[in-house]
């Protein structure tokens, strides 16, 4: 069952070859919400209200996700970040602000790196910029604690095990706050074969390919110039300030702020210090 939000429209945008559904509140300059994995737009269901009374705010579900279209392809970088760009130019959007989190993140620092007249700034939700020296305590903390990424790629398995409870799991190991009913609504979705299917596909096809390309300096031949802040939480085991060094030479107007009492869902765990950061960078 689709949940509800006060002030919240919900609309199907069409898109080549997608079928979108979108959420809307407040007015003003618009503020584009994109949600990690395993979720949707209701990520941002505590963050909404308090950003709406100053901005037009547009929390999508990203293909595969949520209510919108989960085809059994296009789970690429230039197909998602072709959905982003369909997105924009179908709400006739000429510029944005960009609030992400977990792997909607990866797909938003392409989008500024090759279109940076499309986003005014980026705030980044447990996601460093592509092109950090990857630490070696941040790559055995993924080892130890991130073990899904070797289970949730694989077709079949990967499909059956979020099926199966898996996606419970990774909402409630890595969250300091997210309630069972919350944990259901996001996990509802994955029971649907065919976007457990997409949720496989996506790290197949996308969230692994990008980390490979991360680890070995793909992105150090290009300059990120949107100004870009980066929010970790201070209980999330593999993204912690002190692992991310190394993109300093190349970003313009980048910086990285800790969120306590939060984990890996910061948005879930501590939405109220998330929608202040936003509305303060937003600010400028």
């Amino acid at each position: 069952m689709l949940p509800t939000l006060d002030g919240v429209t919900h609309t199907f945008v069409d898109l080549p070859g997608l079928r979108m559904h979108v959420t809307e509140a407040g007015s003003g300059e618009p503020v584009l919400m994109l949600h990690g994995f395993p979720q949707h737009w209701w990520e941002w269901r505590d963050v909404i209200p308090t950003v709406a009374q100053h901005y037009r705010v547009i929390c999508p579900d990203l293909r595969g996700a949520g209510w919108t279209d989960a085809p059994r392809d296009g789970y690429t970088g230039d197909q998602l970040l072709a959905d982003l760009l369909g997105l924009l130019d179908a709400l006739e959007l000429d510029r944005v602000h960009l609030l992400t989190h977990d792997w909607s993140g990866i797909v938003a620092y392409p989008l500024c790196l090759k279109h940076p007249d499309r986003v005014r700034d980026h705030v980044s939700i447990a996601i460093p910029p592509p092109n950090i020296d990857f630490d070696g305590a941040m790559v055995r903390s993924l080892l130890r604690h991130a073990w899904f990424n070797l289970v949730v790629p694989v077709p079949g398995i990967g499909p059956r095990a979020l099926r199966a409870g898996l996606a419970r799991y990774l909402l409630r190991d890595v969250s300091t706050g997210m309630s069972d009913e919350d944990v259901e609504i996001f996990a509802e979705r994955l029971r649907e074969p065919a976007r457990a299917r997409a949720g496989s596909a996506l790290y197949r096809h996308f969230i692994q390919p990008e980390g490979m390309k991360m680890l070995r300096g793909k992105y150090r031949d290009q300059r990120l110039t949107t100004r870009t802040l980066v929010l970790v939480g201070s209980d999330d085991p593999n993204v912690r300030a002190e692992f991310l060094h190394g993109y300093e030479p190349y970003v313009d107007d980048l910086r990285i702020e800790t969120v306590d009492g939060a984990s890996h869902f910061v948005v879930d765990d501590q939405p109220a210090a998330v929608a202040q950061h936003a509305l303060e960078f937003f600010k400028g």
